[in-house]
Protein backbone atom coordinates (compact mmCIF):
# COMPACT_ATOMS: atom_id res chain seq x y z
CA UNK A 1 0.00 0.00 0.00
CA UNK A 2 3.06 2.23 0.85
CA UNK A 3 3.93 2.06 -2.83
CA UNK A 4 0.68 3.76 -3.96
CA UNK A 5 -1.06 7.34 -3.63
CA UNK A 6 -3.31 8.84 -0.84
CA UNK A 7 -5.64 9.51 -4.31
CA UNK A 8 -5.34 5.59 -5.21
CA UNK A 9 -5.74 4.54 -1.48
CA UNK A 10 -7.83 6.82 -0.07
CA UNK A 11 -11.85 6.60 0.36
CA UNK A 12 -12.87 10.01 -1.28
CA UNK A 13 -14.26 8.46 -4.04
CA UNK A 14 -17.62 7.99 -2.01
CA UNK A 15 -17.68 4.12 -3.41
CA UNK A 16 -19.26 3.19 -0.30
CA UNK A 17 -22.32 5.17 -0.54
CA UNK A 18 -25.59 3.68 -0.26
CA UNK A 19 -26.04 5.09 -3.83
CA UNK A 20 -23.37 2.64 -5.10
CA UNK A 21 -23.82 -0.35 -2.53
CA UNK A 22 -27.27 -1.10 -3.64
CA UNK A 23 -25.98 -1.42 -7.44
CA UNK A 24 -23.39 -3.60 -5.58
CA UNK A 25 -26.17 -5.63 -4.03
CA UNK A 26 -27.96 -5.65 -7.62
CA UNK A 27 -24.62 -7.16 -9.05
CA UNK A 28 -24.80 -9.70 -6.69
CA UNK A 29 -28.23 -10.77 -7.80
CA UNK A 30 -29.99 -9.38 -10.59
CA UNK A 31 -33.05 -10.24 -11.11
CA UNK A 32 -34.32 -11.70 -14.90
CA UNK A 33 -37.88 -12.71 -15.82
CA UNK A 34 -36.62 -16.66 -16.51
CA UNK A 35 -32.89 -16.89 -15.13
CA UNK A 36 -33.50 -15.62 -11.77
CA UNK A 37 -37.22 -14.09 -11.32
CA UNK A 38 -36.27 -13.48 -7.28
CA UNK A 39 -33.54 -11.79 -8.27
CA UNK A 40 -33.12 -7.82 -7.63
CA UNK A 41 -34.78 -5.37 -9.51
CA UNK A 42 -32.23 -2.09 -10.74
CA UNK A 43 -34.47 0.69 -9.93
CA UNK A 44 -31.34 2.80 -9.08
CA UNK A 45 -29.97 3.48 -12.34
CA UNK A 46 -31.36 6.40 -14.47
CA UNK A 47 -30.99 5.11 -17.97
CA UNK A 48 -33.60 5.24 -20.36
CA UNK A 49 -34.24 2.11 -22.41
CA UNK A 50 -37.61 2.92 -24.19
CA UNK A 51 -36.55 4.23 -27.04
CA UNK A 52 -33.78 1.73 -28.64
CA UNK A 53 -36.17 0.71 -31.47
CA UNK A 54 -36.01 4.50 -33.10
CA UNK A 55 -32.63 4.13 -32.96
CA UNK A 56 -32.00 0.75 -34.30
CA UNK A 57 -34.73 1.45 -36.64
CA UNK A 58 -32.50 4.41 -37.73
CA UNK A 59 -29.16 2.04 -37.56
CA UNK A 60 -31.22 -0.20 -40.10
CA UNK A 61 -32.28 2.66 -42.77
CA UNK A 62 -28.83 4.21 -42.55
CA UNK A 63 -26.58 1.46 -42.77
CA UNK A 64 -23.34 3.83 -44.12
CA UNK A 65 -22.50 5.73 -40.57
CA UNK A 66 -22.76 2.28 -38.74
CA UNK A 67 -20.20 0.76 -41.00
CA UNK A 68 -18.13 3.61 -41.32
CA UNK A 69 -18.97 4.50 -44.96
CA UNK A 70 -19.46 7.38 -46.90
CA UNK A 71 -21.60 7.26 -49.87
CA UNK A 72 -20.97 3.11 -49.85
CA UNK A 73 -17.06 3.71 -49.18
CA UNK A 74 -15.20 2.42 -46.07
CA UNK A 75 -13.72 5.80 -44.24
CA UNK A 76 -12.65 3.17 -41.13
CA UNK A 77 -9.20 4.28 -41.98
CA UNK A 78 -10.02 7.95 -41.78
CA UNK A 79 -11.76 7.46 -38.64
CA UNK A 80 -9.24 5.07 -37.40
CA UNK A 81 -6.14 7.81 -37.67
CA UNK A 82 -5.37 10.64 -35.11
CA UNK A 83 -8.19 13.53 -34.57
CA UNK A 84 -6.82 16.51 -32.13
CA UNK A 85 -9.25 17.19 -29.62
CA UNK A 86 -11.21 20.21 -30.92
CA UNK A 87 -13.82 17.30 -32.13
CA UNK A 88 -15.07 17.15 -35.62
CA UNK A 89 -16.85 20.02 -36.85
CA UNK A 90 -20.17 18.07 -38.09
CA UNK A 91 -20.55 16.90 -35.29
CA UNK A 92 -20.42 19.70 -32.94
CA UNK A 93 -22.84 21.75 -34.80
CA UNK A 94 -25.26 18.79 -35.14
CA UNK A 95 -25.07 18.51 -31.39
CA UNK A 96 -25.82 22.28 -30.83
CA UNK A 97 -28.62 22.16 -33.32
CA UNK A 98 -30.14 18.81 -31.59
CA UNK A 99 -29.61 21.20 -28.12
CA UNK A 100 -31.49 23.84 -29.95
CA UNK A 101 -34.10 21.82 -30.81
CA UNK A 102 -34.85 20.31 -27.36
CA UNK A 103 -35.12 23.93 -26.12
CA UNK A 104 -37.66 24.46 -28.81
CA UNK A 105 -35.66 26.56 -31.02
CA UNK A 106 -35.89 29.41 -28.53
CA UNK A 107 -32.34 29.73 -28.45
CA UNK A 108 -29.21 28.94 -30.30
CA UNK A 109 -25.88 27.83 -29.31
CA UNK A 110 -22.13 28.46 -31.52
CA UNK A 111 -20.21 25.08 -32.46
CA UNK A 112 -17.26 27.45 -31.39
CA UNK A 113 -18.19 27.75 -27.78
CA UNK A 114 -18.60 23.79 -26.99
CA UNK A 115 -16.06 21.42 -25.42
CA UNK A 116 -16.55 17.78 -26.21
CA UNK A 117 -15.81 15.16 -23.15
CA UNK A 118 -16.18 11.57 -22.21
CA UNK A 119 -19.71 12.19 -20.85
CA UNK A 120 -21.24 14.88 -18.92
CA UNK A 121 -19.17 13.57 -16.02
CA UNK A 122 -16.12 14.68 -17.49
CA UNK A 123 -17.20 17.62 -18.86
CA UNK A 124 -18.34 18.65 -15.53
CA UNK A 125 -15.05 17.68 -13.70
CA UNK A 126 -13.32 19.65 -16.59
CA UNK A 127 -15.11 22.60 -15.43
CA UNK A 128 -14.31 22.40 -11.68
CA UNK A 129 -11.04 22.82 -13.05
CA UNK A 130 -10.97 25.47 -15.27
CA UNK A 131 -13.06 27.67 -12.16
CA UNK A 132 -11.65 26.58 -9.15
CA UNK A 133 -8.62 25.77 -6.90
CA UNK A 134 -8.11 23.03 -5.11
CA UNK A 135 -10.01 23.54 -1.81
CA UNK A 136 -12.52 25.96 -3.23
CA UNK A 137 -16.50 25.25 -2.90
CA UNK A 138 -19.36 25.42 -5.02
CA UNK A 139 -22.69 25.45 -3.51
CA UNK A 140 -25.09 22.67 -4.61
CA UNK A 141 -28.95 22.41 -3.76
CA UNK A 142 -29.84 19.43 -2.17
CA UNK A 143 -30.93 17.01 -2.73
CA UNK A 144 -28.51 16.25 -5.77
CA UNK A 145 -26.93 13.50 -7.70
CA UNK A 146 -24.77 11.13 -5.48
CA UNK A 147 -22.41 11.18 -7.90
CA UNK A 148 -21.86 14.66 -7.41
CA UNK A 149 -19.59 13.85 -4.45
CA UNK A 150 -17.27 12.04 -6.53
CA UNK A 151 -17.26 13.65 -10.08
CA UNK A 152 -16.74 17.58 -8.93
CA UNK A 153 -14.75 16.33 -5.76
CA UNK A 154 -12.57 13.27 -5.92
CA UNK A 155 -9.73 14.36 -8.60
CA UNK A 156 -10.16 18.61 -8.31
CA UNK A 157 -10.07 19.14 -4.62
CA UNK A 158 -12.99 21.15 -4.94
CA UNK A 159 -15.71 21.54 -1.85
CA UNK A 160 -19.35 21.32 -2.19
CA UNK A 161 -21.67 23.25 0.20
CA UNK A 162 -25.49 22.36 0.08
CA UNK A 163 -28.25 24.54 -0.42
CA UNK A 164 -30.31 23.10 2.08
CA UNK A 165 -33.53 22.76 0.14
CA UNK A 166 -37.03 21.18 2.06
CA UNK A 167 -40.81 19.49 1.08
CA UNK A 168 -42.66 23.08 2.56
CA UNK A 169 -42.28 24.58 -1.17
CA UNK A 170 -41.67 21.05 -2.85
CA UNK A 171 -37.46 21.27 -2.46
CA UNK A 172 -37.34 25.00 -4.68
CA UNK A 173 -34.51 26.94 -3.85
CA UNK A 174 -35.21 30.21 -2.03
CA UNK A 175 -32.70 33.42 -1.12
CA UNK A 176 -32.89 32.41 2.35
CA UNK A 177 -31.34 29.51 1.11
CA UNK A 178 -29.07 30.59 -1.29
CA UNK A 179 -27.38 33.55 1.08
CA UNK A 180 -27.31 30.57 4.22
CA UNK A 181 -25.06 28.40 2.25
CA UNK A 182 -22.82 31.37 1.01
CA UNK A 183 -22.52 32.33 4.81
CA UNK A 184 -21.88 28.95 5.63
CA UNK A 185 -18.95 28.35 3.21
CA UNK A 186 -17.21 31.87 4.12
CA UNK A 187 -17.37 30.67 7.98
CA UNK A 188 -15.30 27.54 7.02
CA UNK A 189 -13.26 29.81 5.04
CA UNK A 190 -13.78 28.26 1.91
CA UNK A 191 -14.09 30.80 -1.16
CA UNK A 192 -17.25 29.72 -3.32
CA UNK A 193 -17.07 29.88 -6.87
CA UNK A 194 -19.73 29.43 -8.10
CA UNK A 195 -23.34 27.24 -7.63
CA UNK A 196 -24.05 24.13 -9.80
CA UNK A 197 -27.73 23.01 -10.54
CA UNK A 198 -29.52 20.40 -12.34
CA UNK A 199 -32.04 21.41 -14.25
CA UNK A 200 -34.34 19.23 -14.83
CA UNK A 201 -33.36 17.94 -11.36
CA UNK A 202 -31.95 14.56 -10.71
CA UNK A 203 -33.57 13.67 -8.38
CA UNK A 204 -36.30 15.58 -8.32
CA UNK A 205 -37.43 15.30 -11.71
CA UNK A 206 -38.67 18.95 -12.05
CA UNK A 207 -37.73 21.55 -13.95
CA UNK A 208 -37.15 25.05 -12.31
CA UNK A 209 -38.82 27.80 -12.49
CA UNK A 210 -38.61 31.26 -14.11
CA UNK A 211 -38.54 32.26 -10.41
CA UNK A 212 -35.23 30.23 -9.55
CA UNK A 213 -33.45 31.38 -12.33
CA UNK A 214 -33.76 34.69 -11.93
CA UNK A 215 -32.72 34.23 -8.35
CA UNK A 216 -29.62 32.33 -9.09
CA UNK A 217 -28.78 34.61 -11.72
CA UNK A 218 -29.38 37.57 -9.40
CA UNK A 219 -27.26 35.55 -7.03
CA UNK A 220 -24.22 34.84 -9.06
CA UNK A 221 -24.17 38.96 -10.53
CA UNK A 222 -23.93 40.20 -6.62
CA UNK A 223 -21.30 37.94 -5.57
CA UNK A 224 -19.44 37.49 -8.62
CA UNK A 225 -19.37 33.43 -9.30
CA UNK A 226 -20.11 31.45 -11.63
CA UNK A 227 -23.10 29.58 -12.66
CA UNK A 228 -22.96 25.70 -14.45
CA UNK A 229 -26.32 24.43 -15.11
CA UNK A 230 -26.02 20.87 -15.93
CA UNK A 231 -29.05 20.05 -18.63
CA UNK A 232 -28.63 16.37 -19.24
CA UNK A 233 -32.59 15.29 -18.65
CA UNK A 234 -33.60 18.39 -21.27
CA UNK A 235 -35.02 16.65 -23.68
CA UNK A 236 -37.02 14.24 -21.06
CA UNK A 237 -39.87 16.84 -19.74
CA UNK A 238 -42.74 15.25 -20.72
CA UNK A 239 -45.51 17.40 -19.77
CA UNK A 240 -45.85 21.06 -18.40
CA UNK A 241 -44.54 23.74 -17.29
CA UNK A 242 -41.84 23.08 -20.13
CA UNK A 243 -38.08 23.41 -19.84
CA UNK A 244 -36.31 26.58 -19.85
CA UNK A 245 -32.28 26.40 -20.32
CA UNK A 246 -30.23 29.06 -18.83
CA UNK A 247 -29.40 30.38 -22.01
CA UNK A 248 -32.29 31.39 -22.94
CA UNK A 249 -33.36 33.64 -19.60
CA UNK A 250 -29.97 35.01 -19.97
CA UNK A 251 -31.21 36.03 -23.65
CA UNK A 252 -34.62 37.31 -22.45
CA UNK A 253 -33.01 39.43 -19.64
CA UNK A 254 -30.71 40.75 -22.34
CA UNK A 255 -27.51 39.56 -20.62
CA UNK A 256 -25.37 39.24 -24.00
CA UNK A 257 -23.29 42.55 -22.81
CA UNK A 258 -22.79 41.57 -19.13
CA UNK A 259 -20.38 39.89 -17.11
CA UNK A 260 -22.84 37.13 -16.00
CA UNK A 261 -22.70 36.14 -19.99
CA UNK A 262 -19.43 34.83 -19.42
CA UNK A 263 -19.96 33.02 -16.52
CA UNK A 264 -22.72 31.00 -16.59
CA UNK A 265 -22.16 27.60 -18.35
CA UNK A 266 -24.30 24.43 -19.94
CA UNK A 267 -23.36 20.81 -18.88
CA UNK A 268 -24.91 18.33 -21.69
CA UNK A 269 -24.92 14.74 -22.51
CA UNK A 270 -27.00 12.00 -24.70
CA UNK A 271 -26.59 9.51 -22.29
CA UNK A 272 -30.08 10.49 -21.02
CA UNK A 273 -31.47 11.97 -24.10
CA UNK A 274 -30.90 9.47 -26.42
CA UNK A 275 -29.94 6.36 -23.94
CA UNK A 276 -26.51 6.39 -25.02
CA UNK A 277 -24.75 6.53 -21.66
CA UNK A 278 -22.36 3.72 -23.14
CA UNK A 279 -21.36 6.24 -26.04
CA UNK A 280 -19.70 8.57 -23.32
CA UNK A 281 -21.02 11.45 -25.31
CA UNK A 282 -20.60 15.18 -23.34
CA UNK A 283 -19.96 18.54 -23.86
CA UNK A 284 -19.66 21.62 -22.10
CA UNK A 285 -20.50 25.01 -23.34
CA UNK A 286 -19.42 28.27 -22.67
CA UNK A 287 -19.41 32.31 -23.87
CA UNK A 288 -16.13 32.89 -21.91
CA UNK A 289 -13.29 32.06 -24.83
CA UNK A 290 -10.76 31.36 -21.84
CA UNK A 291 -12.77 28.66 -20.55
CA UNK A 292 -13.32 27.06 -23.92
CA UNK A 293 -9.93 27.30 -24.47
CA UNK A 294 -8.45 25.71 -21.40
CA UNK A 295 -11.63 23.35 -21.68
CA UNK A 296 -10.36 21.89 -25.12
CA UNK A 297 -6.81 21.26 -23.99
CA UNK A 298 -7.81 19.27 -20.48
CA UNK A 299 -10.82 17.27 -22.63
CA UNK A 300 -7.47 15.19 -24.26
CA UNK A 301 -7.84 13.45 -21.49
CA UNK A 302 -11.53 12.38 -22.00
CA UNK A 303 -12.15 12.58 -26.10
CA UNK A 304 -14.94 11.17 -27.74
CA UNK A 305 -14.08 8.51 -30.21
CA UNK A 306 -14.06 9.97 -33.70
CA UNK A 307 -16.34 6.56 -35.05
CA UNK A 308 -18.84 7.71 -32.21
CA UNK A 309 -19.07 11.27 -33.69
CA UNK A 310 -19.34 10.66 -37.19
CA UNK A 311 -21.89 8.15 -36.14
CA UNK A 312 -23.84 10.40 -34.27
CA UNK A 313 -23.27 13.14 -36.48
CA UNK A 314 -25.01 11.93 -39.34
CA UNK A 315 -28.33 10.35 -36.83
CA UNK A 316 -28.20 13.80 -35.61
CA UNK A 317 -28.18 15.55 -38.88
CA UNK A 318 -31.64 13.81 -39.99
CA UNK A 319 -33.93 16.69 -38.72
CA UNK A 320 -36.69 14.48 -39.69
CA UNK A 321 -36.06 11.97 -37.20
CA UNK A 322 -34.77 13.91 -34.54
CA UNK A 323 -37.99 15.99 -34.49
CA UNK A 324 -39.86 12.25 -34.13
CA UNK A 325 -37.23 10.85 -31.86
CA UNK A 326 -38.20 13.65 -29.27
CA UNK A 327 -41.77 13.47 -29.72
CA UNK A 328 -41.78 10.18 -29.15
CA UNK A 329 -39.92 9.25 -26.62
CA UNK A 330 -41.52 12.23 -24.35
CA UNK A 331 -44.87 10.55 -24.68
CA UNK A 332 -43.16 7.04 -23.77
CA UNK A 333 -41.40 8.46 -20.76
CA UNK A 334 -44.58 10.30 -19.35
CA UNK A 335 -46.97 6.98 -20.35
CA UNK A 336 -43.75 4.83 -17.98
CA UNK A 337 -43.92 7.91 -15.27
CA UNK A 338 -47.73 7.80 -15.30
CA UNK A 339 -47.64 4.03 -14.62
CA UNK A 340 -44.82 4.08 -11.84
CA UNK A 341 -47.04 6.68 -9.82
CA UNK A 342 -50.00 4.58 -10.01
CA UNK A 343 -48.13 1.54 -9.46
CA UNK A 344 -46.88 3.58 -6.16
CA UNK A 345 -50.77 4.94 -5.07
CA UNK A 346 -52.19 1.47 -5.15
CA UNK A 347 -49.17 0.93 -2.74
CA UNK A 348 -50.16 4.10 -0.65
CA UNK A 349 -47.16 6.10 -1.38
CA UNK A 350 -47.14 9.27 -2.84
CA UNK A 351 -44.24 10.90 -4.56
CA UNK A 352 -43.36 14.47 -5.54
CA UNK A 353 -45.33 15.95 -8.41
CA UNK A 354 -42.84 16.04 -11.62
CA UNK A 355 -42.92 16.35 -15.63
CA UNK A 356 -39.52 15.46 -16.20
CA UNK A 357 -36.53 12.87 -15.84
CA UNK A 358 -36.23 9.27 -15.75
CA UNK A 359 -37.48 8.90 -11.88
CA UNK A 360 -39.46 9.87 -9.29
CA UNK A 361 -38.71 11.60 -6.09
CA UNK A 362 -40.72 9.10 -3.90
CA UNK A 363 -42.38 10.02 0.25
CA UNK A 364 -41.82 6.77 2.07
CA UNK A 365 -41.72 9.06 5.10
CA UNK A 366 -45.28 7.33 6.69
CA UNK A 367 -42.80 3.83 6.90
CA UNK A 368 -40.22 4.97 8.82
CA UNK A 369 -40.35 3.66 12.56
CA UNK A 370 -39.23 7.10 13.10
CA UNK A 371 -37.91 10.32 11.46
CA UNK A 372 -34.39 9.70 11.47
CA UNK A 373 -32.28 8.86 9.16
CA UNK A 374 -31.51 5.17 10.74
CA UNK A 375 -35.11 4.38 10.20
CA UNK A 376 -34.46 5.40 6.50
CA UNK A 377 -31.44 3.25 6.50
CA UNK A 378 -33.36 0.22 8.30
CA UNK A 379 -35.96 0.82 5.46
CA UNK A 380 -34.33 0.96 2.46
CA UNK A 381 -32.07 -2.39 3.66
CA UNK A 382 -36.02 -4.00 4.02
CA UNK A 383 -36.32 -2.91 0.39
CA UNK A 384 -33.48 -3.82 -1.25
CA UNK A 385 -32.67 -7.05 0.67
CA UNK A 386 -36.60 -8.52 1.57
CA UNK A 387 -38.55 -6.65 -1.35
CA UNK A 388 -35.56 -6.88 -3.57
CA UNK A 389 -35.62 -3.38 -5.14
CA UNK A 390 -32.74 -1.58 -5.35
CA UNK A 391 -33.99 2.14 -5.09
CA UNK A 392 -31.78 5.29 -3.69
CA UNK A 393 -32.36 6.41 -0.22
CA UNK A 394 -32.52 10.53 0.12
CA UNK A 395 -29.73 10.56 2.09
CA UNK A 396 -27.50 9.32 -0.42
CA UNK A 397 -28.35 12.50 -2.02
CA UNK A 398 -28.34 14.46 1.09
CA UNK A 399 -31.77 15.20 1.39
CA UNK A 400 -32.56 17.36 4.94
CA UNK A 401 -35.47 15.15 5.91
CA UNK A 402 -35.65 11.15 6.20
CA UNK A 403 -37.61 8.85 4.36
CA UNK A 404 -37.08 10.06 0.51
CA UNK A 405 -36.45 7.82 -2.04
CA UNK A 406 -35.60 7.95 -6.01
CA UNK A 407 -37.16 5.54 -8.15
CA UNK A 408 -36.32 5.06 -11.34
CA UNK A 409 -38.56 3.44 -13.97
CA UNK A 410 -36.90 4.12 -17.83
CA UNK A 411 -34.52 1.38 -17.20
CA UNK A 412 -36.69 -1.42 -17.60
CA UNK A 413 -39.60 -3.06 -19.19
CA UNK A 414 -43.25 -2.13 -18.12
CA UNK A 415 -43.46 -6.54 -17.05
CA UNK A 416 -40.60 -5.49 -14.68
CA UNK A 417 -42.34 -2.06 -13.61
CA UNK A 418 -45.20 -3.80 -12.52
CA UNK A 419 -43.78 -6.82 -10.78
CA UNK A 420 -41.66 -4.18 -8.99
CA UNK A 421 -44.93 -2.63 -7.71
CA UNK A 422 -46.53 -5.68 -6.89
CA UNK A 423 -43.34 -6.46 -4.92
CA UNK A 424 -43.28 -2.91 -2.96
CA UNK A 425 -47.60 -3.34 -2.42
CA UNK A 426 -46.91 -6.18 -0.79
CA UNK A 427 -44.44 -5.53 1.46
CA UNK A 428 -46.65 -2.08 2.36
CA UNK A 429 -48.99 -4.43 2.97
CA UNK A 430 -47.50 -6.80 5.20
CA UNK A 431 -45.65 -3.76 7.03
CA UNK A 432 -49.16 -2.07 7.33
CA UNK A 433 -51.09 -5.18 8.87
CA UNK A 434 -48.25 -5.92 11.35
CA UNK A 435 -48.08 -2.33 12.73
CA UNK A 436 -51.95 -2.96 13.09
CA UNK A 437 -51.24 -6.26 14.81
CA UNK A 438 -49.13 -4.19 17.08
CA UNK A 439 -51.24 -1.65 17.86
CA UNK A 440 -53.93 -3.72 18.65
CA UNK A 441 -52.21 -5.72 20.85
CA UNK A 442 -50.61 -2.78 22.23
CA UNK A 443 -54.13 -1.64 23.06
CA UNK A 444 -55.54 -4.88 24.66
CA UNK A 445 -51.98 -4.94 27.03
CA UNK A 446 -53.05 -1.80 28.42
CA UNK A 447 -56.84 -2.17 28.65
CA UNK A 448 -55.34 -5.56 30.43
CA UNK A 449 -52.88 -3.43 32.55
CA UNK A 450 -55.87 -0.90 33.51
CA UNK A 451 -58.40 -4.26 34.47
CA UNK A 452 -55.28 -5.58 36.74
CA UNK A 453 -54.95 -2.13 38.17
CA UNK A 454 -58.28 -1.76 38.97
CA UNK A 455 -59.23 -4.79 40.29
CA UNK A 456 -56.02 -4.85 42.65
CA UNK A 457 -57.01 -1.58 43.68
CA UNK A 458 -60.84 -2.52 44.40
CA UNK A 459 -59.43 -5.34 46.57
CA UNK A 460 -57.57 -3.48 48.94
CA UNK A 461 -58.24 -3.74 52.66
CA UNK A 462 -59.64 -0.28 53.93
CA UNK A 463 -57.25 2.07 55.44
CA UNK A 464 -56.71 1.24 59.26
CA UNK A 465 -58.37 -1.76 58.94
CA UNK A 466 -55.40 -4.09 59.02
Amino acid sequence: MGLLSRKATGNSHVQDSSYFLGWQEYEKNPYEEKKNPEGIIQMGLAENQLSFDLLESWLAKNPDPAGFKRDGQSIFRELALFQDYHGLHAFKKALIEFMSEIRGNEVTFDPNNIVLAAGATSANEILMFCLAEPGDAFLLPTPYYPGFDRDLKWRTGVEIVPIQCTSSNGFQITETALEEAYQHAQKQNLKVKGVLVTNPSNPLGTTMSCNELNLLVDFIAAKNIHLISDEIYSGTVFSSPGFISIMELLKDRNCENTEVWNRVHIVYSLSKDLGLPGFRVGALYSNDDMVVAAATKMSSFGLVSSQTQYLLSAMLSDKKFTRNYISENQKRLKQRQKTLVSGLEKAGISCLKSNAGLFCWVDMRHLLSSNTFEAEMELWKKIVYDVKLNISPGSSCHCTEPGWFRVCFANMSAETLHLSMQRLKAFVDSTTNLHNHQSVKNSRRKSLTKWVFRLSFDDREPCGER
